[in-house]
């Protein structure tokens, strides 16, 4: 049973959202019915309740989504809240939808967006990836954190080749490493307000680390928002390249480490906007004359369903006509059409840019 503090903390909470103009997700579908079918549910084996899954959007009216899975189970106990919003976030992936079996698809395919070097600063494409039988961030003990860290980092130590590279652990890291990884922009610092409110954030910096390549071209986060966060980067606008690297890193680490893997939502993590393909392709793009006229971007980023982020990501405004454009749809389509997606939206960006 549900105690009773927390489901104080729920009426509250609901109360107060209700009476909210938050334009969120979890407002849009969290009626009243769903929410008294809902309050009183936990999941089977980390007990996770309603509060877990919605105390980020309790607390912040401005969440665009406001939803996370404290567990992989919740996703099936809470699925009346989370299926709506997957649908709404996902373009249209309803209940009775499966998503395919991963397919990264022909990897020699794709190839170089911006040859000239004219519009791309740089390209990156990144997935999450959750490790079976652990909860993910607000239920994690511990100790978890530390026997998952000593799990990546030893598998990563594996890595070969265009990969080999080195495991920093958040942990006692000296004041120069964390420079040099600032410098480089890999370091990821304690996760900000929504996910501090979402409860992802506890024992920081324990279980926490960064591996990377010697080429800084490959780097996987351990345990920032999801469990593993591998991502492929590079200057310049070869598309190809970036994501052939990463098919090759994610099939060699997924050989040592099993997945949370679902069959009807694909693989599994703690944001629901990150399911199925959890795949984001991005690139930094310098289109000046398309930034003064926003509408026509936008239009063009929707027939393509773009992602237009401000510089420094979600929540920011564009430097210098520079925007952060990724691929927004991540489930009810396989690794590979996810990245293509971009590719064609972005080619046709800098065809209009070209022209004006």
């Amino acid at each position: 049973m549900v105690d009773a503090a927390v489901l104080e903390k729920l009426e509250a909470g609901f109360a107060k959202l209700a009476a909210s103009d938050s334009k969120s997700l979890l407002k849009k579908y969290l009626t009243k019915e769903v929410f008294d079918n809902l309050k009183t549910k936990k999941t089977p084996s980390f007990g996770s309740t309603l509060l877990d899954v919605i105390q980020s959007g309790l607390e912040n009216h401005d969440s665009g989504v406001g939803i996370y899975a404290p567990d992989a189970e919740a996703y099936a106990v809470f699925a009346d809240l989370f299926d709506p919003i997957i649908e709404d976030y996902h373009g249209g992936f309803k209940k009775t939808d499966k998503h395919p079996p991963k397919d990264w698809g022909d990897v020699d395919t794709l190839g170089n967006l911006d040859p000239a070097g004219e519009y791309i600063i740089s390209t990156r494409v990144r997935c999450g990836r959750s490790m079976q039988g652990y909860p993910f961030n607000p239920c994690l003990t511990e100790a978890q954190y530390k026997e998952m860290e000593d799990k990546v980092s030893s598998t990563l130590s594996g890595l070969e080749a265009e990969l080999k590279g080195q495991f920093y652990p958040l942990t006692g890291m000296t004041k120069e490493v964390q420079q040099k990884l600032i410098d480089d922009h890999f370091l990821f610092k304690e996760g900000d307000r929504f996910l501090q409110a979402a409860n992802a954030c506890r024992f920081w910096p324990t279980g926490r680390g960064i591996y990377h390549n010697d080429a800084k071209t490959f780097l996987v986060w351990c345990n920032e928002e999801d469990h593993l966060r591998i991502i492929s980067m590079q200057m310049g606008g070869d598309l190809g390249q970036v994501y052939r690297r990463l098919v090759t890193a994610v099939n060699d680490i997924e050989k040592r480490i099993p997945f949370s893997h679902d069959d009807r939502l694909g693989f599994l993590t703690f944001c629901p906007t990150n399911l199925g393909t959890t795949v984001r392709a991005s690139v930094h793009i310098k289109v000046p004359k398309l930034a003064a006229d926003k509408a026509k971007l936008e239009e063009v980023a929707g027939k393509y369903n773009l992602q237009v982020r401000g510089t420094r990501g979600e929540h920011t405004e564009a430097e210098g006509g520079v925007y952060d454009i990724s691929n927004k749809r991540r489930m009810g389509l396989t690794e590979y059409d996810a990245v293509k997606e971009m590719n064609d939206g972005i080619a046709e960006l800098i065809k209009l840019e070209s022209s004006l």
